[in-house]
């Protein structure tokens, strides 16, 4: 296994490695933003009713609950490139064969395929940085990967409907481009991973140890929080209320939710600098708090340019939170498992997006719109208790930390 290059921050826009990075990112995103924004076209063309469009992103996104954990353990133990590159090609592949489906049926299977090879990207990606980057640089590498990300999150709604408006077929089309990505990481991509010094029960063993650390807990807790609230408070209910009672159009409200995502990608590219001054657990501290002001603060809006203030806050908020607590699960984890412990990272973000809308949604449901904030507004709360009482500053440090500590 390749060690962890010390560089100045700098060199790292130079480094090769780190753009193949950025390009697993931007696959790993693409299964859903891109084709979002053709939903009702795909409905009309394919006879299918509203309530089951949805199943479009369900099909996609149950697979990798389930095998990522699993694709990450080969990843430890065989090598990141093995389950990357495979992966690469199968979602580009599944995802282009949706376009030539005649039967919704037909393109949930696709979807479901796709979905498989999407499932280890979000967590490999993360991996390869803490194998590749060590310190300041890997959380500035971090902090530049969250930017792609946001950029990647606010750009493909827009383009996959714009080029819906040629045909509902053509949004899966870039799909395609998870194959050169994948070539990339083929030819040119560092070899990392293979501990074969281990096998895989000594994987498990070690990852299932380090899960009940003191010091991972507080850490998996806030980033499963952040997708409740993200994926239930604000993409779901804030959009909503943005149209029921400031009846704004779809258009206008992809705009505002872009305008989070770029201040999210500022706020992440400035991670590297923020960590010089702050430490990881500042910031999350920082987030937490600005997380509870807002939600706090959204019922009370009676004009909609006011939105601006909670708008960008947010997006500044998930711009140190995210890539501060990845950093520390990535720096945390030791070398030789860190695939499987991050892919169990990875399965918790996606439990805290699949739970976000559906728990908030009871709350719609049986007390109101605005109930929906404070519930969120709760778990923020819950947030700012975890990060001020269970995480501190001394249990964790720029360097990589191999020393596990028990409950």
């Amino acid at each position: 296994m390749s060690t962890p290059v010390k560089k100045a921050n700098n060199s790292l826009l130079s480094d090769v490695n780190l753009y193949i990075i950025f390009g697993i990112t931007l696959t790993a995103v693409m299964g859903v933003s891109s084709i979002a924004p053709a939903f009702p076209v795909i409905s009309d063309a394919l006879d299918v009713s509203a309530q089951r469009i949805g199943l479009l992103i369900t099909f996609f996104t149950l697979p990798g609950i389930f095998i990522t954990p699993i694709l990450g353990l080969l990843a430890d133990r065989y090598g990141r490139k093995i389950v990357l590159v495979p992966s690469l090609f199968l979602f580009g592949i599944a995802g282009t064969a949706c376009a030539f489906t005649t039967d919704f049926e037909t393109m949930l299977f696709f979807r479901a395929l796709q979905g498989m090879g999407s499932a280890s990207l979000g967590a490999l990606n993360l991996t390869l940085i803490g194998d590749l980057y060590s310190g300041n640089d890997r959380a500035t590498a971090m902090g530049y990967n969250g930017s792609v990300l946001s950029i990647g999150t606010a750009f493909y709604p827009a383009v996959g409907g714009a080029v819906a408006l040629l045909g509902w077929h053509y949004p899966f089309f870039l799909s395609l481009l998870a194959i050169p990505v994948g070539l990339f990481v083929l030819t040119s991509l560092e070899k990392t991973g293979s501990s074969g010094g281990l096998n895989i029960s000594e994987i498990f063993s070690s990852v299932a140890s380090s899960l009940v650390s003191k010091k991972v807990i507080p850490l998996f807790v806030g980033i499963f929080l952040t997708f409740i609230m993200l994926y239930g408070g604000y993409i779901t209910y804030f959009t909503i209320l943005l149209d029921e009672k400031f009846s704004q159009n779809s258009f206008w409200i992809g705009i505002i939710l872009s305008g989070s995502s770029f201040m999210t990608a500022y706020a992440s590219s400035q991670l590297g600098k923020l960590t010089q001054r702050f430490s990881e657990v500042n910031l999350i501290r920082t987030a937490a708090v600005l997380y509870l002001s807002i939600f706090l603060f959204i019922p009370q809006i009676e004009n909609i340019w006011w939105f601006a203030l909670p708008v960008a806050v947010f997006g500044a908020a998930q711009g140190i939170n995210i890539p501060s607590i990845l950093n520390l699960l990535t720096g945390y984890a030791d070398k030789e498992y860190r695939a499987a412990f991050l892919s169990v990272n990875w399965v918790v973000m996606r439990t805290g997006q699949a739970l976000g809308p559906y728990l908030l949604g009871l709350v719609y449901a049986f007390i109101s719109l605005d109930a929906t904030f404070y519930a969120s507004a709760i778990a923020a709360g819950i947030f700012v208790l975890c990060s001020f009482f269970f995480m501190k500053k001394d249990w964790y440090s720029a360097e990589d930390v191999s020393t596990i500590e028990p409950l």
